[in-house]
């Protein structure tokens, strides 16, 4: 194969993309590019190449992984999606993502369990659904989760939101009804659940069917 581009990365000092004919691309340091000879034109053998991927990049992409994990929990999807941005090639990625995962350093259960943990008592439980299908969390992963962490009913909470927005049914204007109730959509809550709160606010005589 040839290098056909060797172009210096404006926002990483030090850094070089190396584009080859018939290979990925390699981010590499100026050091490693001299110490290795490499040159635009230059033939360079599998060997070599296997070399630059896997013992130089490849180690990277795992040690960088594993600084971006140590600063903050990421999902699979989210560490997948900053390596990518690194300029990593994608099978270096999945590599990187399975040397993490193999060591437990990334567990999307554990990330999802503590995401529902720390939020059920602000957030609905579609809210929080939808925050983790967004952050790349499988279907299947968000509802045991949720089955085993979320402790807060949906009316509990919505009644806490009522009451930090000094919000009262009973006294407010049909459009500040219809307000509180899309926000309360918002939130994640069913609108059978956000009726049920309403109801229960309002006296047995409170027409709530203007929205």
């Amino acid at each position: 194969m040839v290098i056909t581009q060797i172009i210096p990365l404006e926002h990483s000092k030090g850094k070089v993309r190396v584009s080859f004919d018939c290979a990925d691309d390699l981010i590499l340091y100026r050091g490693e590019l001299r110490g290795l000879g490499l040159k635009e034109q230059m033939q360079v053998n599998n060997e070599l190449y296997e070399k630059m991927y896997h013992e130089i990049v490849g180690k990277r992409a795992v040690k960088r992984a594993m600084h971006l994990l140590e600063k903050m929990d990421r999902t699979q999807e989210q560490l997948r999606k900053k390596l990518s941005e690194c300029g990593y090639p994608q099978e270096l990625v999945e590599e990187a993502i399975a040397y993490v995962k193999s060591y437990r350093y990334i567990d999307d259960e554990r990330y999802a369990k503590t995401y529902v943990r720390l939020n059920q008592e602000k957030k609905s439980a579609g809210r929080m659904k939808m925050d983790l299908l967004a952050k790349g969390v499988a279907q299947e992963v968000i509802a045991r989760a949720l089955a085993e962490e979320n402790e807060t009913a949906p009316e509990t909470l919505i009644q806490r939101l009522l009451e930090k927005k000094k919000f009262d049914p009973a006294a407010a204007t049909p459009k500040e009804t219809a307000k509180m109730y899309q926000f309360l959509l918002r939130r994640g809550f069913s609108g059978n659940e956000i009726m049920h709160v309403l109801k229960d606010n309002l006296d047995d005589s409170a027409d709530v069917c203007h929205f």
